[in-house]
């Protein structure tokens, strides 16, 4: 694979002019179709995400790794402990509509858990299992959560919420001798006699997973077995489906959390129904990271910017790279953009590994476009082409107009994939979706002349965390959240946060705050008492004092004009 890169798209002014359009846009509409075929959907309306997936032939022979101890899970026990551990459910009582809350790492148990609940016809929620007590209790009043499989630590706090938890081991081992785990080992390993499936509809709710949106506090996307079966056919097989070597062959190094969509529609969804083999790592450390791609023969490893760079910086210290990444035929990006610098030193030091980038979103069920390489086309500074089936809209933020090829504006989407609706707040639904059905991203790109799209490098009015350490500990927030907590201090009047760039955690977030006539309130005393009410990736890493928030006459946070004040700030 040749390694120069393309030259990013340059910002058209209003006096350009572009006269002969492609046949993938519609000067008329305004839309942009998948310069890739359509591909043709299951229409059963009866289908269900965990039938769809194990309908799928192929000859994979290991399913699951667990990389910290080695023990694995077959593809031939992969649908009987699901379907064992389904009978164990519905013993317990799991009904079909009831919410089970998955508080979990990476772990060769998620997928098993979660093709069980869905199986009876329930419902997954997912969440970063270093959540506090404040972000559990929200997330489980607003699902109406029923049940939960967490680490032991978390059972007495769920239960005290009126939850039914349940511990899960770290590996499945039936003779462990920590009683603890005795209610998990009797549910995937007891003898309920088969569960009776429900009628399940693709309509039906498959999972509530929370994001930030377009707008404000994060929210609950509802998902249904349609949106997961989009993903597999849209995102993962078809993508699967361009390159020449067998997928059940292909083996990949799981570091992207199986709790947000991302890892969700990868290593949970996606891959199983393909016969590929998933190495699972619990947390990120590029050493070790390095150390089982060889042993394990690691083909493709999907990941995010801040992974990326320390992928490419212990690639640059290891001593012998000569024997170092043989196996690994692809790195793939996500989550937020990728910088140019990043993309030139992963080629001096990985000439011969593929790269490319991609772009989805919660309430996309991860499907929206992907990059996709060949010897006369490599781009690797574009997110990709439209995924087969989407289409999208450049829009103009100021007059609200469709923008052609070259021309910068807010990207929207639709298609089979795009979420039902946000749960319980029609408002934010009605906002994000139109009534045609259009997504509103909230995303700044551009369509080049042949058809690839690229995310501009202005700033967003909702910031989303996706920094080195929030990656490592795996997880999203926004800044709204945070702002509830800060205003509910007796001494804080007032307060906005936004991100930060930052060299090692990729963005940080910083609050701006106005306090109390009086207050002797520090940057320590902030930072503590948010500290003490959210996971520790979610802190606030910088306090900065002010007068007064700037906002628009209708009372939104102005956070253009904080960025000023920071960068003012900052050269000081």
């Amino acid at each position: 694979m040749a390694t120069s890169l393309s030259s990013h798209i340059s910002l058209q002014t209003s006096e350009s002019k572009i006269s002969d359009f492609p046949d993938w846009y519609s000067p008329e509409t305004g839309i942009y179709s998948s310069k890739h075929p359509s591909i043709s959907l299951p229409t059963d309306p009866f289908l269900d995400i965990v039938s769809f997936v194990f309908s799928h032939k192929h000859d994979g022979v290991t399913a699951l790794i667990d990389s910290s101890s080695g023990y694995s899970i077959p593809y031939s026990k992969l649908l009987p402990l699901i379907q064992s551990m389904a009978s164990g459910l519905h013993h317990l009582g799991v009904s079909q509509g009831d919410v089970v809350l998955l508080l979990l790492p990476n772990s060769s148990h998620f997928p098993i858990i979660f093709f069980s609940v869905l199986y009876l016809g329930a419902i997954v929620s997912a969440m970063n299992p270093l959540s506090s007590t404040f972000e559990i209790k929200k997330q489980v009043s607003d699902c109406s959560v029923r049940f939960a499989f967490t680490s032991l630590e978390k059972i007495d706090q769920l239960n005290n919420l009126g939850v039914h938890a349940i511990g899960v081991p770290q590996n499945i081992d039936f003779d462990s001798e920590n009683i603890g785990f005795s209610p998990f080992h009797e549910l995937i390993g007891g003898r309920f006699g088969k569960a009776p499936r429900p009628v399940i509809r693709q309509q039906d709710t498959a999972v509530i997973m929370y994001s930030s949106g377009t707008t404000g506090v994060s929210k609950g996307v509802v998902l249904t077995h349609g949106n997961l079966i989009a993903t597999v056919e849209l995102f993962v097989k078809f993508e699967a489906s361009q390159y020449e070597y067998s997928s059940s062959k292909n083996v990949y190094l799981a570091v992207v959390p199986m709790f947000h969509i991302y890892g969700l529609s990868l290593f949970v969804v996606g891959l199983l129904s393909l016969g590929s083999t998933i190495v699972l790592m619990r947390r990120f450390d590029g050493n070790e990271a390095v150390e089982l791609i060889d042993y394990y023969g690691v083909t493709h490893f999907p990941l995010v910017p801040p992974i990326l760079t320390t992928l490419v910086m212990t690639a640059k210290g290891a001593t012998n790279t000569e024997n170092s990444f043989k196996s690994l035929k692809q790195v793939s990006c996500g989550a937020a953009p990728t910088s140019r610098k990043i993309i030139e030193d992963f080629f001096q030091v990985l000439p011969h590994v593929d790269f490319i980038q991609g772009y989805g979103m919660t309430e996309t069920s991860a499907v929206g476009t992907r990059g996709f390489n060949t010897q006369q086309c490599h781009k690797y500074c574009s997110i990709g082409l439209l995924a087969p089936n989407m289409q999208a809209k450049v829009m103009d933020w100021n007059s609200g107009s469709p923008l052609p090829p070259e021309y910068y504006g807010e990207l929207w989407l639709k298609g089979p994939a795009i979420m039902q609706r946000y749960l319980n707040n029609d408002v934010a639904t009605k906002m994000a979706i139109d009534k045609d059905g259009w997504l509103r991203t909230g995303d700044i790109v551009c369509f080049d002349e042949d058809g690839y799209l690229y995310v501009s490098d202005r700033l967003k009015e909702i910031i989303k965390y996706n920094g080195y350490q929030a990656w490592l500990s795996y997880f999203t927030t926004t800044p709204a959240d945070l702002e509830a907590i800060l205003i509910s201090h007796p001494h804080i009047l007032d307060a906005a946060v936004i991100g930060e760039m930052d060299e090692v955690y990729g963005e940080i977030p910083v609050a701006f705050v106005v306090t109390r006539h009086g207050s002797t309130l520090n940057q320590e005393d902030v930072m503590g008492f948010v500290a003490m009410q959210v996971a520790p990736y979610k802190k606030i890493r910088k306090v900065m004092f002010t007068k007064s928030i700037p906002k628009s006459a209708t009372g939104k946070i102005l956070r253009r004009e904080l960025k000023k004040l920071l960068s003012s700030s900052c050269r000081l």
